[in-house]
């Protein structure tokens, strides 16, 4: 650490702090210690940090798999987050399984890490009780499940799939397929977005046409949204439209769309939801929701910051938050430009 001080310019104490997380030192200064920290190839002692001050300087990120593109490039956001305030990340993939969820949340009881944000898919409104005492700060991601008791960072999901369903509609579209649809009775995102879906048709006076529901019960990936896409399209329903539940079911929707010889969007305009890294890169680029994935991150980590640095648990003796990221349709080639 005596190194890394002089290497930045800086007193050991502020090395201690950037590293500790400790929120108010000067962003230059913050920027300088952690160049300094990858030039000398410092590691930290978690063991005696441990020791000597109860914290290790790390945080656990519990998500349901890194090979879906929304959670492999929000654990990248909040990795970047972490690292500005000093903080290593400890990430936990839980499989989309129970049994994983309750393992990660049994993580920071071993030490190892001094909180957790957690974004479960398989834990179900039921299970919230399993978050009111344990004891290291929590901040709950993701729309599974709520807790009066802890924080929560989620996005606008009815809010987004409306809008992607009233850029279709706006354009003429009248045959709108949603791709994506779940049996489980607690599959939160895509409740809701479902939702958004109805609301849309129904502000219009369009009755849901059930032909155009495209299930995709084995997982939101593209196989997955070509498949849904196969069914809706062999039910004989008419379709001129699309909505997909996320944009990885939304490009493996266009890939059979193009396949079976529907122009896009002349024929078929599609909408995805996330704005993952691929959808700039589809072909046609595909016009997506922006949920707000960095804010996310960014308002996650801050929150659980605060809580470390209060000592509290989750929730603590403070108001927990509520917290809902910003969402914004990016229009690419995939829809129909709109006038003006």
């Amino acid at each position: 650490m005596a190194d890394v001080a002089r290497h930045a310019g800086v007193s050991v104490k502020t090395v201690s702090n950037v590293l500790s997380g400790y929120p108010h030192v000067r962003d230059t200064t913050k920027d300088r210690v952690l160049a300094s920290v990858d030039a000398l190839g410092y590691e930290i002692n978690v063991t005696a940090k441990i020791f000597r001050s109860g914290r290790s300087g790390v945080v656990g990120l519990a998500v349901p798999e890194l090979g879906q593109p929304y959670f492999g490039e929000l654990a990248d956001e909040i990795l970047a987050a972490a690292r500005r305030h000093g903080l290593h990340v400890l990430v936990e993939p839980t499989g989309f399984t129970r049994e994983g969820e309750l393992e990660a949340l049994r993580i920071p009881r071993r030490g190892l890490v001094d909180g957790l944000i957690f974004s479960p898919a398989a834990l179900v409104q039921d299970d919230a009780h399993l978050l009111d005492a344990l004891g290291y700060p929590l901040v709950l991601l993701g729309e599974q499940m709520f807790s009066p008791s802890v924080d929560h960072v989620t996005m606008r999901n009815i809010d987004g799939a409306r809008a992607a369903t009233d850029l279709l509609l706006d354009a003429g579209r009248r045959h709108i397929a949603v791709i994506g649809m779940l049996h489980a009775e607690t599959a939160g995102s895509a409740s809701l977005r479902y939702a958004g879906y109805q609301q849309a048709l129904e502000a219009r006076g369009i009755e849901v046409d059930t032909r155009l529901l495209g299930w995709a019960d084995l997982g939101w990936h593209r196989a997955n949204g070509a498949r849904a896409m196969a069914d809706v399209l062999d039910s004989g329903a008419p379709v001129d439209g699309v909505v997909a539940f996320n944009d990885a079911l939304a490009i493996g929707a266009m890939y059979e769309l193009q396949s079976r010889g529907r122009a896009i969007p002349q024929d078929v305009g599609v909408v995805g939801f996330d704005d993952i890294e691929d959808s700039r890169y589809s072909v046609p680029t595909l016009t997506t929701v922006d949920p707000g994935r960095r804010e996310i991150a960014n308002v996650a980590v801050d929150i659980l910051r605060r809580r470390m640095h209060e000592g509290l648990g989750s929730g603590g003796h403070g108001a927990p938050v509520l917290y809902l990221a910003g969402m914004r349709i990016v229009e690419r080639d995939s829809t129909p430009r709109r006038d003006g």
